[in-house]
């Protein structure tokens, strides 16, 4: 499978620049994250290496990144996670978009009933609750799309994915299958 954090590459895996294996993709990163970043994938001992990754940095916004590791299975898992790598990045933006305009209306018809002595700390977060359905919303369209692809046979191929999007200071992680992303402190 891969990983995807802000690090420099020879330093995760504990070898010189110019040992660094083949597999290791390394991303100059803006000024969102620091150091480099890199997203590093090992063919296994089935065959064919079905595993992609993106980085995107200035994700919707100067100030937010995507990271999506796909790991695909079957016979045209190698397929299925490349097709998943290209599309769902801009699907959850998509997404999003049309979720942020959806509350946006809502908040403003609510405008006039909110009861001022009302606590509203704990009323979840927006902003969050809007990129769960943006991600929740996104991977069904994309299964409905890989259903639509004539050249693959995706009953018995596919992809997990774990995507983590950072805007600003928050994180939202998502999976999908048994991928999982895991936080860590380079200390």
């Amino acid at each position: 499978m891969g990983i995807c954090i802000p690090s420099e590459s020879s330093a995760i895996h504990g070898a010189p620049e110019e040992a660094r294996d083949e597999n290791v993709l390394v991303f100059e990163a803006t000024k969102v994250l620091s150091g480099l970043c890199s997203a590093y994938t090992k063919q296994g001992s089935k065959g064919l290496n079905q595993d992609a990754a993106t980085l995107f940095q200035g994700y919707g916004t100067e100030n937010a990144a995507f990271c999506g590791v796909f790991d695909g299975h079957g016979k045209n898992g190698h397929i299925v996670s490349k097709i998943v790598n290209s599309r769902l990045s801009p699907l959850i933006l998509s997404q999003k978009k049309v979720h942020a305009k959806i509350d946006t209306v809502q908040k403003g018809d609510k405008i006039n009933h909110v009861d001022t002595d009302e606590d509203n700390s704990s009323a979840p977060n927006t902003n969050c609750h809007e990129w769960k359905e943006a991600i929740l919303d996104a991977f069904r369209v994309m299964e409905k799309e890989l259903k639509l692809q004539e050249n693959i046979d995706s009953t018995c191929s596919g992809t997990t994915a774990v995507v983590v999007i950072r805007q600003g200071e928050d994180l939202v992680i998502a999976n999908l299958g048994d991928s999982r992303a895991i936080l860590g402190d380079n200390l």
